[in-house]
């Protein structure tokens, strides 16, 4: 990892600077007992450019738990290997619902929305281990070489703490598993779940990790991992779908593609340009990170850099 502190230096630190100031930092996760203990003022943010530049502030190299933002990564790992035959079993719109929701499954046949509800990531996790038989290392292994960082792996602790407390996401599972929308054993596909959601990551390991997304599919080490029109998909559903329920928000504020998740960090791509990470656990009332919303919102409007 090659790390420099050039022109975006100078913007994250003043983004840093004004969130030390922000008031009302949400609450941790308290609902997974092993996060609940996260503190609202912690906070971290890195940029990484197309070639590996690294620029950070705060902590933006101490890891964290990763949560739903590696369901991007379990997207794009389930699209290379299946290409739109997934989008038989997934759909693409926003829920519109809590992103643990059961309502919508029961109308809809047992096909949830999109990949980044709780439903619809347990799909893919579902197809992505049936077509390599270890949908968690796999996802591992990814983060491992793409970020450049070999030391990344789960965390015990936080799987163990989501499987005692995982009753919602059993019910959808079987739910699905009764349309014939989930092939893996349910208690198989729960753990594989559950050990993608603790991996633990920094800012920077993240950051790096999503490089993919904003070089339209290329990988770090120069080798297509997905094709244009998939990286553009992917993007697409991170806008539309990346942050829970609040999504239209994030977009009129932040205008980039994101995937949130309840351990407080945020991934975000600017295409042909960066990725971005940031990390704070207080959280909205949607679970996205409110630190982490505004950072990314003063970072757009600061560079000027959005899709839009």
């Amino acid at each position: 990892m090659r790390i420099m502190l050039l022109s975006f230096q100078p913007v994250l630190e003043r983004i840093a600077e004004e969130m030390g100031d922000l008031a009302g930092r949400g609450r941790p996760a308290d609902y997974i007992p092993a996060l609940a203990a996260g503190d609202p003022d912690r906070f971290g943010m890195a940029v990484a450019e197309l070639d590996g530049s690294v620029y950070g502030v705060g902590e933006w190299q101490q890891p964290f738990s990763t949560q739903s933002v590696t369901k991007v990564f379990t997207l794009a790992l389930a699209l290379a290997h299946e290409g739109d035959t997934l989008w038989e079993h997934v759909g693409r719109e926003p829920s519109g619902n809590p992103f643990n929701s059961l309502v919508q499954l029961e109308y809809e046949n047992g096909i949830p929305r999109n990949p980044f509800i709780n439903a619809g990531a347990l799909v893919v996790t579902d197809r992505l281990h049936g077509l390599t038989g270890n949908a968690s290392g796999s996802l591992l292994d990814l983060l491992r070489a793409e970020s450049g960082n070999a030391d990344l792996d789960f965390d015990r602790d936080v799987a163990a703490s989501e499987t005692a407390h995982g009753d919602r996401n059993a019910a959808l599972a079987h739910f699905m598993a009764s349309y014939r929308n989930i092939s893996t054993p349910v208690p198989t596909l729960l753990r594989e779940y559950f050990r993608q959601c603790s991996i633990e990551a920094s800012c920077a390991d993240l950051a790096l990790a999503t490089g993919f997304l904003a070089r339209h599919g290329i990988r770090a080490d120069g080798s297509r991992l997905l094709t244009r029109s998939q990286a553009k998909q992917v993007n697409a559903v991170m806008l539309t779908c990346g942050t829970y329920d609040a999504a239209g928000d994030f977009a009129y504020r932040v205008g980039l593609p994101g995937k949130s998740g309840v351990g407080g960090g945020i991934i975000a791509v600017v295409p042909g340009r960066c990725t971005l990470c940031v990390w704070s656990p207080g959280l909205d009332a949607r679970g996205n990170s409110v630190a982490g919303v505004a950072a990314l919102d003063r970072f757009t409007t600061i560079t000027g850099l959005s899709v839009f």
